[in-house]
């Protein structure tokens, strides 16, 4: 018989192994893929917090200044959710001709140009055609934005639900952003809120530089999966049935988000509370959004199916019916730091 091989000692030329994967010499590798979510994560600021949420700041001064009704008023924000509706139906197509980063390049570049073109004009068939447009813009952001923190996410399994939260958990920045910009802004006088669509814009284009830069160098670390051969059946997959009611509990959440992100606003100036204590309130909200990465990364690495949603869609019920129910400033702090979280 042959006496069994005895193990070599390690040496520098033995390959790494899974026990040295969590030493500290691994730590650069995470703060890297940290940087890079938080970078990428101003791209979801732009197409949310900038180009859907500030709209709730202005929406009080345009429509005092226009003599909207709030079913024009509403109507503006249901074109750019339209828009980013068609912009989320077309993307896969466009996704097979050019790569994820092009896209998020090309939509950052389309919603700085619109948001800037919103206050160029005040008429309400040309307002509804530049937030329609908008929203196609903020989808290819945020749908590629999406692609590249997934990708990030799976190359860095250990830090996954955190990785995805700091880069959806970034619209926070956005909405901090709008509620600091828009008031600073605002004029006196015919159309004094035109100078804050200005001043969006130009945070849309610093942002954009960040986050352009962000997509750029996940690409060039991370490159897309090949595409399965053909025949080749992916491992898992959800049924119709199952997708359609994800879906249905997405979309009810997006009917309560958009409505509750449009109207809050104006709804706390209507109750009386000054411009100072709604600017304040924003500012907590975005806060909380931001801060709500780190907060459910654990919930969304343990729940692998739709009880993180269900979770989360009942907290934002409870937050959205807070300020309805109870008129004082402390029930619409607590409301809005639940809601961003």
């Amino acid at each position: 018989m042959r006496a069994a091989p005895q193990p070599e000692p390690a040496g520098p030329s033995q390959p790494d192994t899974g026990a040295t994967r969590h030493t500290p010499e691994r730590d650069p590798d995470r703060m890297a893929a940290w940087r890079l979510a938080i970078g990428l994560s101003l791209g979801s600021a732009i197409a949310l917090g900038f180009a859907r949420f500030s709209y709730a700041l202005l929406l009080p001064p345009m429509k005092a200044d226009l003599g909207w009704t709030f079913a024009q008023a509403g109507a503006l924000n249901t074109a750019n959710a339209a828009g980013y509706l068609i912009g989320a139906l077309v993307f896969p197509l466009l996704s097979r001709r050019w790569r994820a980063g092009m896209l998020l390049a090309a939509g950052c570049a389309l919603t700085a140009l619109l948001m800037a073109a919103c206050g160029f004009t005040s008429g309400m068939h040309a307002l509804l055609a530049q937030r329609l447009a908008t929203g196609v813009g903020s989808a290819l952001i945020f749908i590629s934005g999406g692609v590249l923190a997934a990708r990030l996410a799976s190359a860095s399994p250990r830090d996954a639900g955190l990785l995805l939260g700091l880069y959806y958990g970034g619209t926070g920045w956005g909405i901090v952003a709008s509620s600091l910009l828009v008031p600073a802004t605002l004029a006196q006088g015919v159309h004094g809120w035109q100078p804050a669509w200005f001043a969006l814009a130009f945070a849309c284009v610093l942002f954009s530089a960040v986050a352009v830069s962000a997509a750029r160098r996940i690409e060039r670390v991370h490159a897309a999966p090949a595409a399965p051969r053909d025949g080749a059946v992916p491992a898992a997959t959800a049924s119709p049935v199952r997708f359609a009611l994800a879906l249905a509990g997405y979309g009810l959440f997006g009917v309560g988000y958009i409505g509750y992100m449009t109207f809050i606003v104006a709804l706390l100036r209507g109750a009386g509370m000054s411009g100072t204590v709604v600017a304040a309130f924003y500012v907590m909200l975005g806060v909380a959004t931001v801060v709500s990465a780190r907060l459910w990364s654990g919930l969304l690495d343990r729940m692998r199916g739709g009880q993180a949603l269900a979770v989360l869609n009942a907290l934002l019920g409870v937050a959205t019916l807070m300020p309805a129910l109870f008129v004082h400033p402390a029930a619409a702090f607590a409301s809005g730091v639940l809601f961003g979280a």
